[in-house]
């Protein structure tokens, strides 16, 4: 088996756009329309070949297989544990294996615990905040809530010490409650991992989003609002990726989150009939790669066509941001999001450039510190006596 010369990231969709519930703001259920007539489930073939491709064709000895969807549970623990069995098998000498799993938590129960604890998984349970915010669009497919079914979801990774993390999506619902949101997670929920994820929902081909989305100057003032909260108390002990991501641009290597890296094509997608794409957010006939049952997906991978898409996202920068003075901690997020034209009638800027222009020039004096903490060999987390 090929050996790809820099690790690269795969979510995999065993059951593609297929979920239980019916979020309001999902782009991904449309997706559906791509297979007709699909049963939507990924064979295990296809989980067999995909395991042996994705483990041997990686060039680090630490490998993650994530599972999202849709709804990856869907697919029961059956699916979940021949997974586990073939990583073992077909894993390389010294090398481990462990697995991510993106859910909604409605069909997490103590078997589906013991498993997880079991096999060390990291679980990702979305939840957009208290009931009264997240039920505003998360709901299921008769239109009922899904709140107390989630934390229910939520309980179980607690019962059996899972390791897991909060992902809530950041809409027009939620988005004027930045501390309101951010304190439910920490001193409600016990929560020390947050992944917060604007949605921009565009209308069907056109420039424009719908009602749900985040707007721009919100977004930022999400993002500032819960900053200066941590900033004061909370560094070292809630991990926030767009925060940790900041702090590695202003340290000067690459960020831990794709979208505020200078290049892109790393991190694809792979569809539950073994069609890999460039990206999560591309699942597009136009960024199919191919297939890996007729092309080695470390071949699809490191092809032309996924580089040009990588780098296109360099390329493609409008001079405007080219020359804004927080390039360096953007690098104009994801190219999902540019489709605005910028104040010199380029097209090509981020929705959300107004909100991230915010965010990270509010950040500079605390990230500038903390960066030199680390250049000193010294805890970053000396920020809260420094900012109070």
């Amino acid at each position: 088996m090929k050996v790809a010369p820099l690790p690269y990231h795969v979510m995999a969709k065993p059951t593609g756009a297929i979920c239980n519930l019916d979020c309001a703001y999902c782009f991904f259920l449309s997706k559906e329309s791509l297979y007709p007539g699909s049963d939507f489930r990924m064979s295990d073939e296809v989980l067999k070949n995909y395991i042996k491709q994705y483990v041997q064709s990686q060039p680090t000895p630490d490998v993650t297989i994530t599972w999202q969807g849709g709804e990856p549970t869907l697919m029961g623990l059956d699916f979940f544990k021949r997974a586990t069995q073939y990583a073992d098998q077909f894993k390389r000498p010294k090398q481990r294996v462990s697995f991510a799993i993106q859910t909604n938590g409605v069909l997490l129960d103590d078997e589906w615990g013991k498993f997880l604890r079991k096999n060390r998984y990291l679980v990702g349970i979305s939840i957009d905040g208290p009931a009264h915010l997240h039920d505003i669009y998360r709901q299921d497919k008769g239109g009922k809530p899904t709140f107390e079914r989630v934390l229910a979801g939520l309980k179980i990774l607690k019962k059996y010490r899972v390791e897991h993390n909060i992902l809530c999506t950041v809409n027009a619902a939620n988005g004027d409650h930045p501390l309101e949101v951010y304190r439910f997670f920490r001193d409600m929920l016990k929560a020390e991992y947050l992944q917060f994820i604007p949605i921009v929902d565009k209308e069907d081909h056109e420039a424009q989003v719908t009602s749900r989305s985040v707007r721009p100057k919100q977004w930022g003032d999400f993002l500032t609002t819960i900053f200066d909260e941590w900033i004061k108390r909370d560094v070292g002990r809630i991990f926030i990726p767009t925060f940790e991501s900041a702090l590695a641009n202003w340290f000067g290597v690459p960020a831990g989150i794709c979208v505020f890296n200078e290049t892109c094509g790393s991190a694809l997608a792979l569809e539950h009939n073994g069609d890999l794409y460039a990206c999560d957010h591309y699942v597009d006939p136009d960024f199919l790669l191919g297939n890996i049952a007729q092309t080695l997906m470390v071949d699809l991978v490191n092809g032309k066509k996924q580089q040009l898409f990588g780098q296109a996202k360099k390329d493609g920068l409008p001079k405007y941001c080219q020359e804004c003075d927080v390039r360096f901690a953007c690098h104009g997020e994801c190219p999902k999001n540019r489709f605005t034209k910028a104040p010199s009638r380029e097209v090509g800027l981020n929705y959300l450039c107004e909100g991230y222009k915010t965010f990270f020039r509010h950040i500079d004096a605390p990230m500038k510190f903390m960066a030199n903490e680390l250049q000193m060999q010294r805890s970053p987390a000396r920020v809260m006596t420094h900012f109070k």
